[in-house]
């Protein structure tokens, strides 16, 4: 199973342009949508490569292939322009060939309390990721208070926290980072 992992696109075009140059390099199985890809939201400034109706275009080429989930600026009115479900607050996925689930979430209802996600962890098995984004900050380590579970979030393609845009890579059990040159 290959996986990319992205969030926080925030309707930065020209990022969500490279992210989609990479899902074309890395041919992944899957591509998993953290939330808030539209709209910048009322707390973020506007992404100067700002234009969700060019992204809607680049996410809709892939619908088949996305698993998403809605973050804390997703409106009623992204699921009647985006041609695959983007509203549930959590999607989980069985990766058959280490018996991980990996359990996606935007990161403001479910999360690890790491910088500034919402402290409360799903019921994680031993082994279990939480993957997740709405921090704009990478990070791959042990889940706060469950240290036998994973914590992921690859960080943001549209308006990073820490300076890098990027997404992640999930393959042979392993999560890794990629920034968005």
């Amino acid at each position: 199973m290959k996986l990319i992992i992205a969030s926080d696109i925030h309707g930065a075009a020209e990022a969500c342009d490279r992210l989609m140059q990479a899902i074309e390099r890395k041919r992944p199985n899957r591509i998993v949508l953290l939330g808030d890809l539209l709209y910048h939201g009322p707390r973020n400034d506007l992404p100067g490569d700002y234009d969700p109706k060019h992204v809607i275009e680049l996410l809709n080429a892939h619908a088949s292939r996305i698993i998403a989930v809605r973050g804390n600026c997703e409106a009623e009115v992204d699921q009647m322009v985006l041609g695959f479900p983007c509203m549930a607050t959590y999607s989980q996925l069985l990766d058959p060939a280490t018996g991980r689930t990996l359990f996606f979430t935007h990161g403001h209802i479910y999360g690890p309390g790491l910088h500034n996600s919402v402290e409360k962890l799903p019921a994680l098995a031993p082994g279990d990721t939480l993957v997740y984004g709405h921090t704009h900050i990478k990070v791959s380590e042990p889940c706060p208070g469950k240290p036998d579970a994973w914590c992921f979030n690859p960080g943001s393609v549209g308006i990073p926290k820490d300076g890098t845009r990027s997404y992640g890579t999930y393959e042979n059990g392993r999560f890794e980072h990629h920034l968005l040159r």
